[in-house]
């Protein structure tokens, strides 16, 4: 392995970091929060640690291969987890490196699980890189600097392909940084969309551009305590069509951008995504219609923004559905394992390897009953290669064996078994919030 590359690149991603976080200084400023010596010391710490790496290893010619870019998507999430720690550790806000270290990967991960307790305690600059970090990690920060390698000499495809793993990659255009900066492109468009909109409506700018971070990003981290129920129903409304967007490949929202929009309709993936929301969301509006004491139109909101939040792995919350009835309460698990699309900022399984896995098992019984029929399975009317239905089904091998692994350990622990297994699949699934102790 070309280990000088792979450390002139983790340094590349530390003075990115570095430069990144360094812009929390202004939200420091105008609230005058006390924060802004610890938020430049994080700043300056993290790119002089990237300036030292880059140094250490220049020159660095010459492109990734496979092992090289799985390390560097490794590893470049931990260390921009550890090093994204140090401002909450410099202010003092979140004493503890394990409970920094939390908040941290939480937020680039975009799990939206937190150890705060009173989040509006916290400095508004800390409160804008919490965002930042979830906003970050939506597209994935190691795209971003697939976008900036041409700048640095390497070349960046082993890397993506390492970064965006899935059964269907769209490579839109011929380069692939030129396929990074167009994702990232519509990415801040509906992320500017978002916080514009949320403004207009009324909500303070600080909250509205915090909220758009982490809404595009289906991160869930908000400035409020109470999360979006904090907020009117027609701010929810406007939440649910923006996590709803974060759930979609991306892809396809630029294809709409260019005058495009049946290229939706076209996708199967989109429309089973679509078609899971709807089910979900009628599901516990009937169960929930028995068992809470609100108005139709309030049922309504909080079964679509729930189904919707926790669908597309965002975590907001409008409603504590710890009090929900029992067949709303395993829809949702159900959504948190499903997540969103590929290609998208959501997480989870992905619709498209749940759409497979289905239709692989019906071919399968279809060959028990006809077994010299020939059926193959297809997606967007193209087939699905022998391999590509090995990794996935390979996958969902390797995540059923982690979560019953993990829920074994948990419960070893001494907690009950809805809090172990709900806890284990909101964080496999980057969700953040479910049941038992770990419930919204």
């Amino acid at each position: 392995m070309n280990y000088r590359i792979m450390v002139h690149s983790l340094g590349s991603l530390l003075v990115l970091l570095g430069v990144l976080m360094a812009t929390a200084a202004v939200p420091s400023i105008g609230f005058e929060d006390g924060a802004l010596l610890a938020v430049v010391g994080a700043a300056a710490a993290t790119m002089a640690a990237g300036i030292v790496a880059r140094r250490l290893s220049a020159p660095a010619p010459g492109d990734f291969s496979f092992r090289e870019g799985f390390a560097i998507a490794a590893l470049g999430w931990t260390v921009a987890g550890l090093f994204g720690a140090l401002p909450y550790l410099f202010s003092g806000a979140i004493p503890g490196v394990i409970h920094a270290c939390f908040e941290s990967v939480s937020g680039f991960t975009t799990t939206g699980a937190t150890i705060l307790a009173d989040i509006e305690r916290l400095p508004p600059s800390l409160l804008y890189w919490r965002s930042l970090t979830q906003w970050l990690g939506g597209m994935g920060i190691l795209v971003l600097v697939v976008a900036i390698l041409p700048l640095l000499g390497v070349g960046g495809m082993q890397l993506f392909r390492a970064e965006v793993p899935g059964p269907v990659k769209d490579r839109l255009l011929p380069r692939i940084q030129d396929t990074a900066k167009l994702l990232w492109g519509v990415y801040i468009l509906l992320t500017a969309a978002a916080a514009a909109t949320l403004a207009l409506l009324g909500m303070p700018a600080f909250e509205a551009i915090c909220h758009a971070l982490t809404c595009l990003s289906t991160g869930g981290f908000s400035p409020k305590n109470a999360s979006l129920g904090h907020y009117r129903s027609a701010v929810q409304w406007v939440v649910v069509v923006f996590m709803f967007l974060g759930g979609v490949n991306f892809s396809l929202h630029y294809f709409a951008l260019r005058g495009r929009a049946v290229r939706y309709l076209r996708s199967e993936e989109f429309l089973f995504y679509v078609l899971v929301l709807v089910v979900a969301a009628g599901v516990i509006a009937i169960c929930n219609s028995g068992a809470r004491d609100l108005g139709l139109a309030d049922q309504l909101r909080h079964a679509v923004f729930q189904s919707v939040s926790i669908c597309t792995t965002t975590g907001y919350g409008t409603d504590d559905f710890e009090l929900w009835p029992t067949g709303s309460q395993v829809v949702l698990l159900t959504l948190m394992f499903i997540g969103g699309c590929s290609g998208s900022t959501a997480g989870g399984f992905k619709c498209v390897r749940v759409l497979l896995l289905i239709k692989h098992a019906y071919v399968q019984l279809f060959r028990l009953v006809h077994p010299h029929a020939v059926r193959h399975v297809k997606v967007d009317y193209k087939l699905v290669p022998q391999e590509v239905m090995q990794s996935i089904l390979g996958l969902f091998a390797l995540y059923a064996m982690a979560m019953f692994t993990a829920t074994l350990i948990l419960a070893a622990q001494g907690l009950d078994l809805v809090t172990a297994a709900s806890s284990v699949i909101t964080c496999l699934s980057n969700v953040g919030p479910g049941l038992g102790d770990v419930g919204p």
